[in-house]
């Protein structure tokens, strides 16, 4: 493979670890797929010091057609993936109806010059933030959370990058621009900074929430700039009382793809399952903040990520031969999300299925295929996974290629080999079996189910100290007594505390990587 010269962006390589061999008649594929980016500067505006926004990266996707092409899996190890792919080819309120939806097929408009003003959004500054904070009346109880909130937000802002494009929004049963105001965003430097801050001092708790129309002034503010880095920081203390959920759903299906957001709900009052959902719709991290007194640390550890993102709206695309079918594809590292559901059709039997931005970051991939039947000695091609980034403003020739493997199917007749399970993928099975054990085991403790709890939450601990995820485990006996780890018994608590509970709900999905 030529090298490249050193580029801004990052460079993407997968690597795929597989058991190939299936027995005489085996139809079931299974991989993990490793995707790491890193090389690449910090995707910044104009005159900053890490330099300017991701690029796409030059090469173009291999057509490859029987197996034994480059990147080819061997044994039940990694396939050499590359990072740079050679070849020819291409590869309990009122709720308040909102205002219309925008059709997820919108392009974002273009932006205009503001004038007047420090740091309003002129060229092209390559990231852009919204940050979106509840002021719905129950932030005043007690008083010192609106504090706290107006204070995280204040680092947040303190965080932005020089350069990048941000605006704060107020969010109740209604969403208003805090700054800059005029449907614009600003461009982050010393003073247009100093004036948001200044500008926090009018958040104040009253009226109700309805996350939605604050997603939707969000994405019509990111809209607005000429950004390819498109993130939004979300924060609730309360359920969504004042949007029927079809509503939030539709904003949700229509923001999907046009921008990245977390989501994190402060205190207890709030639901896990609207705030994961916002964040999974929204390729987004989710989490507790259960004193309003960590908020601070939160949100800059949240803004510090975002602008570590250096490259926009990459997705996982697979291509799998005639007659072969996709059962499922899930991040698992370093969180489960099925992202099966979400694929989009990219050509003859092949679909993209959308991972969001990324920064230098790895992550982990379980792909399963289902293919022909075959006899002893035969093998084929039963996948090929590429990572493809859309041109600029989606429009001028087809996605770019970053890095791609391949996944083999070969059948044997030997018996060790055909049901010896690749160590990744028993790793990662585990890890999806321990998320939904632990949601349905709290559901069944909810519902007041205590024999189904008990077997859940046993068979989770189990799992979660087999794999040696530690930060799990000890969740988990804040909300039952352990009795015997490594067999699964354990008693569920008496008494448990709303924060306890919401932590491991809104956490069950984090997985820890397996050793290699």
């Amino acid at each position: 493979m030529a090298p490249f010269p050193p580029s801004p962006a990052p460079r993407f390589s997968v690597e795929v670890y597989q058991n190939e061999y299936l027995p005489v008649g085996g139809r079931e594929v299974n991989a993990i797929i490793t995707v790491t980016s890193a090389g690449g500067g910090t995707a910044g505006g104009p005159g900053t010091a890490e330099g300017p926004g991701a690029v796409g990266v030059p090469g173009a996707a291999a057509g490859l057609g029987p197996m034994g092409g480059p990147g080819g899996a061997a044994g039940s190890g990694a396939s050499g993936g590359s990072g740079a792919v050679e070849g020819p080819g291409a590869a309990g309120g009122t709720p308040i109806p909102g205002p219309p939806i925008p059709g997820p097929a919108l392009a974002p408009g273009p932006r205009q010059d503001v004038p007047g003003g420090s740091g309003r959004c002129g060229a092209s500054s390559g990231a852009a933030v919204v940050i979106m904070v509840d002021c719905s009346g129950s932030m005043g109880y007690p008083p010192t959370k609106m504090s706290h909130a107006r204070d995280a937000t204040a680092a947040a802002i303190d965080t932005v990058r020089d350069g990048v494009a941000f605006a704060v929004v107020a969010g109740t049963h209604k969403a208003v621009e805090v700054f800059p105001g005029g449907g614009r965003l600003a461009t982050a430097d010393p003073l247009t900074r100093a004036r948001a801050k200044e500008a926090l001092r009018g958040l104040s708790p009253g009226g109700g929430t309805a996350i939605g129309s604050w997603l939707l002034l969000a994405d019509q503010l990111l809209g607005s700039a000429d950004a390819a880095i498109r993130h939004g920081i979300l924060l609730t203390d309360g359920r969504n009382e004042h949007e029927e959920p079809e509503r939030l759903r539709a904003v949700l299906d229509a923001c999907a793809g046009r921008f990245t957001c977390d989501a994190r709900g402060v205190g207890t009052d709030w639901e896990v399952e609207e705030v994961t959902g916002i964040a999974s719709a929204l390729l987004g991290t989710a989490d507790i903040v259960a004193d309003p007194a960590g908020l601070r640390a939160d949100f800059t550890r949240m803004t510090k990520a975002a602008m570590g993102k250096e490259i926009a709206d990459v997705s996982l695309r697979l291509w799998t031969p005639k007659g072969a079918e996709v059962v499922y594809v899930k991040q698992v590292a370093p969180a489960v999300e099925d992202l099966t559901a979400r694929r989009v059709e990219a050509g003859p039997r092949a679909g993209d299925y959308p991972t969001g931005s990324w920064g230098e970051e790895s992550r982990d991939y379980h792909v399963c295929v289902r293919v022909p039947a075959a006899e002893t000695g035969q093998e084929m091609l039963a996948a090929r996974i590429s990572l493809v980034q859309p041109p600029p403003g989606g429009v001028g020739g087809p996605p770019s290629p970053l890095a791609q493997g391949l996944v083999r199917a070969v059948w044997t007749d030997d018996l060790a080999a055909s049901t010896a399970m690749n160590p990744q993928v028993a790793h990662y099975t585990g890890q999806a079996e321990l998320a939904q054990a632990i949601q349905a085991g709290m559901n069944a403790r909810k519902s007041g189910n205590a024999e189904q709890a008990t077997a859940k939450l046993g068979r989770a601990v189990q799992l979660a100290t087999a794999s040696g995820n530690e930060d799990t485990a000890k969740l988990l006996a804040k909300v039952v007594d352990v009795v015997d780890a490594a067999a699964g018994t354990v008693r569920l608590k008496a008494k448990v505390t709303e924060a306890d509970e919401m932590t491991l709900e809104t956490r069950s999905t984090k997985t820890v990587r397996v050793k290699k």
